[in-house]
This record gives C-alpha cells, sequence and structure tokens, in this order.
C-alpha cells in the first residue's frame, strides 16, 4: 500500500501580500516560511519515509530539505506550480485590475482556462496524473510490502489542489473553490490500486500548534 504525504512549501516574502508564483519568480522561504516547515518536520519525527520528492523550485526544494534534512531529497518537475503567465508576481487585486476579462474567465472554469501565456488546470493535470500513477507502479514494484510505504511531496497550491482533485473525482473545474492547501500543511493519500485513492487526512495544520506523530493511522 501507498501513502502520499502531500504538503505545500511555507510562506516566501511574496506571501503577505499574496502575490502569484508560479514557475518563473524563483524565490527562498521566509523566516515563518521555515520555521513552520521545521514544525512539520518535529511532527513527522519517527514517521519513515521510503522517498521525499519536491518540486524544482526554490521555496519547495528548501521546504523538503528542512521537513526531511536526513532523507535524499528527489525533484521531479511534475510537481512545479502551475504557470501562471502574465500574472506571475501580482497580487489578486492587481490581476483584476489589469485583466478583468481573462480573470473571470479564469475563475469561472479554471480546468480549460489559463491565465494569459500560463497553464490551464487541465495542463497540470496531464504532467501531475503520471507522478502519481508512477508511485503506485513503483510501489507495487517493490519486494517488501511492508503495511505501507510513505513517499512524502512537495509542492505548490495549485498543483496540489489539481492532484486531489483528479484522484478524488472532483470536477477539475471545481478545483479552487472546493480544495485548500495551506503553507506547510499535512494532507494524506492512501492507494492500494491506480484505480482508487482515499482521502484520510486534508489540510491539517496541527503541528503549527504542536501535533506530533502519525496521527492519521
Amino acid at each position: 500500500m501507498l501513502e502520499i504525504l502531500l504538503t505545500r512549501h511555507g510562506k516566501t516574502p511574496q506571501s503577505e501580500p499574496e502575490q502569484y508564483l508560479g514557475q518563473r519568480l524563483d524565490v527562498p522561504l521566509s523566516d515563518e516560511g521555515r520555521a513552520s516547515a521545521a514544525a512539520l518536520h518535529d511532527r513527522l519525527e519517527g514517521v519513515e519515509l521510503a522517498r521525499v520528492i519536491s518540486s524544482p523550485l526554490r521555496r519547495a526544494l528548501e521546504t523538503a530539505r528542512i521537513v526531511a534534512p536526513r532523507v535524499e531529497i528527489e525533484t521531479d518537475a511534475r510537481l512545479l506550480e502551475a504557470d501562471y503567465g502574465e500574472w506571475e508576481g501580482h497580487t489578486r487585486e492587481e490581476i483584476r485590475a489589469r485583466w478583468p476579462d481573462a480573470r473571470a474567465a479564469w475563475e469561472a472554469d479554471p480546468s480549460t482556462v489559463g491565465p494569459p501565456g500560463g497553464e490551464s488546470g487541465t495542463d497540470v493535470a496531464r504532467r501531475v496524473s503520471s507522478l502519481i500513477l508512477d508511485l503506485v507502479s513503483w510501489e507495487q514494484g517493490l519486494d517488501e510490502h511492508p503495511l505501507s510505504h510513505r513517499v512524502l511531496l512537495v509542492g505548490h497550491s495549485t498543483v496540489n489542489r489539481v492532484m486531489l482533485a483528479w484522484r478524488l473525482g472532483i470536477p477539475m473545474r471545481d478545483y479552487r473553490r472546493r480544495l485548500r492547501q495551506d503553507w506547510n500543511n499535512l494532507t494524506v493519500l492512501r492507494f492500494v490500486s491506480k484505480d482508487d485513492g482515499l482521502l484520510v487526512l486534508a489540510n491539517d495544520v496541527g503541528h503549527i500548534n504542536g501535533v506530533r506523530g502519525a496521527t492519521w493511522v
């Protein structure tokens, strides 16, 4: 059985006020972001991780190294945040003022409409779904089968929500309306085969307040 532990990177200097960060601005964590990543590290202390896979972007990779300092960190471009195109580095208010029609169309259906010069939700789903299917195949091909093999994925807000929508059967156009991924949250999905996917824990940030251990078991 495969357990995917999913988190979003910690806060960055562009988080307050929040700017759209996709693939084009490669920024580090803020002090607050590093602190919340350390809290997630403390929560997962003693939880065995078979693999840790991160988006190659600096904010995610830095998060992964804080959360799992004793595990070799793999990077996979399929975990990159959605490409926000011309909206990169702008706040919601700026986007609504400068691109009102494009923003309205995107909010109505982000599965088929992307920011100018960027990716749609369907574009993101193509790459992230292939990663999940590869991981399920990898786990099923292992000779040893403990209760579960746990893999930590360190991604971003949109890529994580698209992944969850795809796997849980939520219409892709609703991934923004129905799913949330806070900074350094913990979300857990459990797989027995490629055709299933059980949501065990969703957007849990209890570790920020001191929760420790595998509370989802």
